[in-house]
C-alpha cells in the first residue's frame, strides 16, 4: 500500500505492526526509514480486507492465541 507522508510524498509500507484484540485492532505502518505512515484502528472485518489488499511487507504482531490465524491470513 502506498501512503502519503506528512510532507505529501508517497511512501510504500515496509512494516505493519498489529496489536491484536477481540473487536478492534491497532495497525501502525512505517516506511523503510522508520517514519510512521499511518496509525489506524480497524475492525476485524476491515483488518481481514486490509491484509488481503496489502502488497508484500513485514507484518509484526504479538504472540497470542489468535496470532497464528492472523499470521496465516497475512501470508496469503
Amino acid at each position: 500500500m502506498l501512503a502519503h507522508t506528512k510532507e505529501g510524498q508517497i511512501a510504500a509500507v515496509h512494516i505493519l505492526a498489529i496489536d491484536l484484540a477481540k473487536r478492534s485492532f491497532q495497525v501502525c505502518a512505517t516506511d523503510r526509514g522508520g517514519a510512521v505512515l499511518f496509525n489506524w484502528v480497524l475492525s476485524r472485518a476491515r483488518l481481514q480486507q486490509f491484509l488481503n489488499e496489502q502488497p508484500p511487507c513485514v507484518v509484526a504482531m504479538e504472540a497470542c492465541a489468535t496470532s497464528h490465524f492472523w499470521g496465516r491470513l497475512a501470508q496469503s
